[in-house]
C-alpha cells in the first residue's frame, strides 16, 4: 500500500511539476522571485528534451509501482505513458512542445512588460 502512495505521489508531483513549467511564468506576474524557480524548471525541461535524460520522478515513480506489485512504467517514461496519445495524438508531440514554448515565451515576455 505504501509503495502505491509513493508512486501516486510523484505522479501527481509530476504533473504539477509540468503544469508549473507551462504557466509558471504567469505566477511570476504575481510574485516576481518565482521567476527564477521557473526559469530553473525551463532549463530542466530543455535539458531532459534535448538529452533524453528522465526526471528523477519517472525513477520513482517506476520504483514505487514496481515494488506495488505493479507494472512499471513504459521505457518511454512518464510523458509517452500519461500526455502522448491520452492527451494529444503522438505525432504532435513537437506541436504540444512548441506550444508549451509559445505560452512560456508569452508569460517572459508579460513579465518584463509588467516590471517596466
Amino acid at each position: 500500500m505504501m509503495y502505491r502512495l509513493i508512486a501516486d505521489a510523484a505522479m501527481v508531483v509530476h504533473f504539477a511539476f509540468l503544469a508549473y513549467l507551462a504557466l509558471g511564468g504567469f505566477i511570476a506576474w504575481r510574485w516576481r522571485r518565482t521567476i527564477w524557480t521557473h526559469l530553473a524548471v525551463v532549463g530542466w525541461g530543455l535539458i531532459s528534451i534535448v538529452t533524453g535524460v528522465d526526471c528523477p520522478l519517472t525513477y520513482v515513480e517506476d520504483w514505487a509501482r514496481r515494488q506495488a506489485g505493479l507494472e512499471g512504467l513504459p521505457p518511454t517514461g512518464f510523458i509517452d505513458h500519461y500526455l502522448e496519445g491520452v492527451v494529444y495524438p503522438e505525432a504532435y508531440t513537437n506541436v504540444a512542445r512548441l506550444a508549451v514554448a509559445v505560452v512560456v515565451l508569452f508569460s517572459y515576455v508579460g513579465y518584463v512588460l509588467r516590471r517596466q
